[in-house]
């Protein structure tokens, strides 16, 4: 294909118009999956358990056994091995430390997890040829594409944030039932995953996801602000 055929390609009536809406409605997808991957880091657990009001394991993690064990199940969801890299940790009693319903649920979230960051890659990569070709032959659509992808961002990030501050069991249950099926993801408050991850991490979690995402957007908008002075 020549150039003044591409060039002809991208200045199609309708592409213009499916790039801008495709890529205002995926903004809240990427900069959320973006914040995700974002607490998926032995830096994000280091600072959570280290908190002074975060909740003490009536079981008897210590702080620094909560910093030596979580680190493994982050790194099952994020790398390509079968569930045994979890069914094999032993406590150093010798006592396996995830239960066959644990080791369930975690299969479960790995599938979510990998399935969230591949899209991410695509958005990714969507956003970036996209991007491209707006920006080249439609730039007033690219601003306004990114212009309202974060607005839109911003409106379903305070959307969730209240939800979740106001009804955070709620929020936390239909959640769950949206991606896992019923009675597989509920524990005993003696079970790894619970002493590990109680509630108030995946609260703090969910705050840190939505202040990345508001921040990414108010960013966002500053600099397209900038460039149309």
């Amino acid at each position: 294909m020549t150039t003044e055929s591409q060039t002809h390609l991208f200045q199609l009536p309708i592409l213009p118009t499916l790039l801008q809406w495709t890529l205002t409605i995926t903004v809240p997808c990427l900069t959320v999956i973006l914040a995700v991957r974002l607490i998926m880091t032995p830096l994000f657990l280091q600072v959570e358990y280290t908190r002074p009001d975060f909740p003490e394991d009536y079981y008897g993690f210590s702080t620094d056994n909560r910093i030596q064990y979580a680190p493994y199940a982050i790194e099952y969801l994020l790398n390509g091995a079968d569930i045994s890299f979890l069914g094999d940790l032993r406590f150093p009693d010798g006592k396996e430390m995830y239960n066959v319903r644990e080791l369930q649920h975690m299969r479960d979230v790995k599938l979510v997890t990998q399935a969230a960051l591949t899209a991410g890659i695509i958005i990714g990569l969507y956003w970036l040829i996209g991007g491209t070709i707006l920006w080249r032959f439609y730039r007033n659509r690219f601003t306004i594409a990114a212009q309202n992808g974060a607005l839109l961002t911003l409106a379903l990030i305070a959307s969730i944030i209240i939800i979740s501050v106001v009804s955070w069991d709620s929020f936390f249950t239909s959640f769950h039932k949206t991606f896992f099926a019923d009675g597989t993801w509920r524990f005993e408050y003696s079970d790894t995953l619970i002493r590990l991850f109680p509630e108030q991490f995946w609260f703090d979690a969910a705050l840190v996801i939505g202040a990345f995402s508001f921040g990414i957007s108010i960013l966002l908008l500053t600099l397209l602000r900038r460039m149309q002075k």
